[in-house]
């Protein structure tokens, strides 16, 4: 299953899980979950793990396509908060309900989380908030 439009972009890996697909590319990941599938604690703890196997000790985005409707257990975003490297977070949906999910999930995760209804937009975005990091960690380095 192809996630990503983008003629450049690359999958380096693809994880099936029980609760549907993860892809990871050079900086940021995309998962697609299936229809009713809930996101638990525990799954999440699964993505996590996919996320330090590929960027231990570099920064990156995370992308929630949301093709189907599933349920995320909103104390997952505590866990993430914590993720020092993990610099943009986006949920992509057509659904309007996924918009007003996405107004209660932004009040768990309280960082740098958007939604968009199209995907290049989504992936435009989190390359330009990890070049922003980039940028900020450069500078702190330099002085």
């Amino acid at each position: 299953m192809r996630i990503a439009y983008r003629k450049n972009a690359l999958v380096i890996r693809e994880y099936q899980l029980d609760i549907g697909t993860v892809q990871v590319y050079k900086d940021y990941m995309v998962s697609i979950f299936d229809e009713g599938a809930t996101l638990t604690l525990e799954r999440a703890y699964q993505i996590i793990g996919i996320s330090e196997i590929h960027f231990r000790d570099k920064d990156f985005g995370y992308i929630s396509l949301r093709r189907n409707s599933y349920a995320v257990d909103p104390t997952i975003y505590n866990y993430l908060r914590g993720m020092e490297n993990l610099k943009a977070f986006a949920i992509v949906s057509k659904k309007e309900i996924d918009m007003h999910n996405f107004k209660i999930e932004k009040l768990f995760y309280k960082k740098n989380m958007e939604f968009f209804i199209e995907f290049e937009n989504a992936v435009t975005w989190v390359k330009k908030r990890l070049k922003s990091s980039n940028r900020k960690k450069n500078k702190k380095q330099s002085s």
